[in-house]
């Protein structure tokens, strides 16, 4: 027979191992997400630097593309994580996250390439910012240094090589933190 405190504890401990565990389930999802996110995000980069004239075309594709894999990942992967499924809720998100962008970036800014290659990242690494408030540190670490790297690259690289930049800082960090994620944290 236990005691109220050894009960007590063991509850704790049994608490405890399903916060961990579910948090691992959060990091799994979002670290596949990541990186899917990030070779789509440095393709673009990529195909906007060849061919910078299509850029009105290639990044409505590429965050179609990622909202195709979000909702693919949330629907394969939910139901058997146990942390929830896609549901409507979250494709209204995207929407009005997308719109409220648009609004700001196009109509109230009027912002040029570079600008809009600037604020589209910090934008989305808001977004993760606040997820490293409920989620874990790894969101709000990523989101930061994101942030970082694409004001260093604003303020500090040329326009020739500001895509090539943002490939490597917006793309390739989304797949390394996704890496990190799912194995290092």
């Amino acid at each position: 027979m236990i005691d109220s405190k050894e009960a007590s504890k063991a509850l704790s401990d049994i608490d405890d191992m399903v916060k961990r565990v579910r948090q691992s389930r959060i990091y799994d999802q979002a670290s596949q997400i990541a990186i899917i996110s990030g070779v789509l995000v440095l393709a673009g980069n990529i195909a906007t630097y060849v061919a910078p004239g299509y850029a009105l075309f290639i990044w409505p594709t590429v965050n179609a593309m990622n909202v195709v894999a979000v909702v693919a990942i949330s629907l394969v992967q939910g139901p058997k994580s146990a942390i929830g499924t896609f549901d409507l809720r979250v494709l209204v998100a995207f929407l009005l996250f997308f719109a409220f962008g648009l609004l700001c970036s196009s109509v109230l800014g009027h912002f040029g390439p570079r600008e809009m290659g600037t604020f589209w990242p910090i934008y989305f690494m808001l977004f993760y910012c606040m997820a490293g408030l409920w989620f874990g540190r790894a969101f709000l670490a990523i989101g930061l240094t994101i942030t970082v790297l694409t004001l260093i690259g604003y303020f500090f690289i040329t326009s020739a090589a500001f895509l090539i930049w943002m490939a490597i800082v917006n793309g390739g960090g989304l797949i390394v933190s996704g890496l990190w994620m799912r194995w290092g944290e």
